[in-house]
């Protein structure tokens, strides 16, 4: 299909991936992924009833009455830390010491602060009484055993990891992140810290592709730059396809000489969705599928490349990992200023919105120029026949 619509192409690519990809990962492997299973606890939390803090634990009846003036004596029986245990019961006129966080003796139903008492050793002076269960952590209070603590489709933030955590959970089922490789094409590029020769220009698409991927938390499994060499590059896609879910390449998608995508892909046999969209910029955009990974083959026009980097791109990440928050966000906006080109096409326009309001970048606006991209955080979808924009017009804009 050529010049199809971005509705049309989003289509095709969609149903060419899965809906998130399985995979069980340590916990610290998980943080940004979503859940693939509800996490159900194996065990109550805390799986005893536990102090909440330094004292003395004992029976609430038997500090009845107890002051600074008057206070209770109690035979200190034993002393138990946060990680140990004591089989020792609390009887009447009896006490255990005991440290934050650990198992409260059997017998007891409250703990008294070592504040509110003389510290002693083998007895004690409790000077403050208490309720029952007064300073009192009871066993499953946090959550039980059999309880749902995050659904399928959480995202697993530092939170959710530390929730696995304390049930015991050393790996979680998650959707993992896309597994992504990027390649910049022309034998004009040469790569930054590296000198300028006539005719030669910085490779900065694959650093502007690879560090947004980086933004929305993927990080790329491969990404280099390739010469205007087909079969070089066919060879790029084979080995990048047998372990990235999604391959993207900006440059030589067009129709002149050492636009080698089209034949690159022809030669390894890909299947192509489609060749062509109708916006501005980004137009001859490729897309293919090889061995069941797909291939979004951007513009080598920085612009252009960025623009189809949010706009088609991040839907099929989103999709890869089961991630709806990498679908950009769309809001409306009022312009401020005016954009006088006719758009024939729809046409993704670099803007800033702040507070509703959108204005535009100074500098250049053409496909070629990156530089009035700075400071940029959407772009202004014009749709196909509109003449002009001027202050006041209501405009749909995309978040970047």
């Amino acid at each position: 299909m050529e010049r199809a619509t971005i509705e049309e192409v989003m289509g095709l690519m969609l149903q060419e991936i899965p809906h998130g990809i399985e995979e069980e990962v340590s916990l610290l492997d998980a943080l940004g992924c979503e859940l693939a299973e509800d996490l159900l606890s194996p065990m109550d939390q805390p799986p005893f009833p536990r102090s909440p803090l330094d004292g003395y634990a004992v029976r609430s009846e038997d500090i009845k009455g107890a002051s600074k003036e008057c206070p209770v004596i109690l035979n200190v029986i034993n002393e138990v830390m946060a990680g140990s245990y004591t089989d020792a019961v609390i009887k009447e006129k009896t006490a255990v010491r005991i440290m934050t966080g650990a198992p409260i003796p059997s017998g007891a139903d409250c703990i008294v602060r070592q504040e509110d008492t003389d510290y002693g050793e083998e007895q004690v002076k409790v000077f403050v009484e208490h309720h029952a269960y007064e300073n009192y952590c009871f066993q499953g209070e946090d959550f039980k055993q059999g309880d749902c603590l995050a659904e399928r489709g959480t995202a697993m933030d530092s939170i959710a990891i530390g929730i696995a955590a304390s049930m015991g959970r050393e790996r979680v089922l998650v959707y993992r992140k896309p597994r992504v490789a990027v390649f910049a094409t022309g034998d004009e590029l040469v790569e930054p810290g590296n000198p300028l020769v006539p005719g030669k220009i910085y490779n900065s698409n694959l650093y502007v592709l690879v560090s947004r991927l980086m933004e929305l938390g993927i990080r790329p499994v491969m990404m280099q730059a390739v010469g205007d060499d087909e079969e070089v590059m066919g060879k790029m896609i084979q080995a990048a396809a047998a372990e990235a879910d999604l391959i993207i390449t900006t440059g030589g998608v067009s129709v002149g000489k050492k636009d080698i995508m089209h034949g690159a892909l022809n030669g390894i046999g890909a299947r192509r969705l489609f060749w062509g969209i109708r916006m501005k910029p980004g137009m001859p955009t490729l897309c293919s599928v090889y061995d069941d990974t797909l291939i979004i083959s951007l513009s080598g026009n920085p612009f252009g490349a960025v623009v189809n980097m949010e706009v088609l791109v991040r839907p099929v990440l989103a999709k890869l990992s089961h991630q709806d928050a990498l679908i950009p966000k769309v809001e409306e906006g009022i312009m401020a200023d005016s954009f006088l080109k006719e758009s024939r096409v729809r046409r993704m326009v670099r803007g800033v919105i702040d507070g509703g309001k959108v204005t535009l970048p100074k500098g250049l606006h053409s496909s070629g120029v990156l530089g009035s991209m700075m400071r940029c955080n959407c772009l202004i979808d014009i749709p196909a026949g509109t003449k002009k924009l001027v202050p006041g017009d209501k405009v749909s804009v995309i978040l970047c």
